[in-house]
């Protein structure tokens, strides 16, 4: 019986057409590892938060540590590049010390005075792929 599937699908021409099929070529995965505690970790933006928060806070900095998994977040009213670089060195470098590694998104956020900071500490930025 599902053999005689397998070749009613093959020769179905509506099966063919409207099939789920994945237009995305296959790459390797690589797991992330992190070797000791505040060596790597992500950074990301949630936002624009609909409604908005006290004082019209709407964006969401987060920041993971992948080690331990712990977070740092802040809200903004208005996020830019400056506001991610303060968040990065005091929220992060001057509570946690200087990791070695941050992962994020392509956005401008982590563009200027952003790449300034993680030039100044000679912090690898990797870009994540976008969904």
């Amino acid at each position: 019986m599902e053999t005689e599937c397998s070749k009613y699908v093959r020769h179905c021409h509506n099966c063919q057409i409207f099939a789920d099929v994945q237009h995305v070529a296959p790459f390797m995965l690589y797991t992330m590892t992190s070797p000791w505690p505040f060596s790597a970790g992500g950074i990301g933006i949630i936002g624009k938060v609909n409604p908005s928060g006290t004082g019209g806070h709407c964006f969401i900095l987060v920041a993971i540590e992948y080690f331990t998994k712990s977070v740092e977040a802040k809200s903004y009213k208005v996020l830019k590049a400056k506001q991610v670089a303060q968040f990065i060195q005091n929220d992060i470098i001057y509570r946690y010390g200087v990791p070695l590694e941050f992962i994020n998104g392509h956005g401008t956020h982590f563009q200027a005075e952003t790449a300034v900071i993680l030039e100044k500490y000679k912090i690898k930025h990797h870009k994540s792929s976008p969904y």
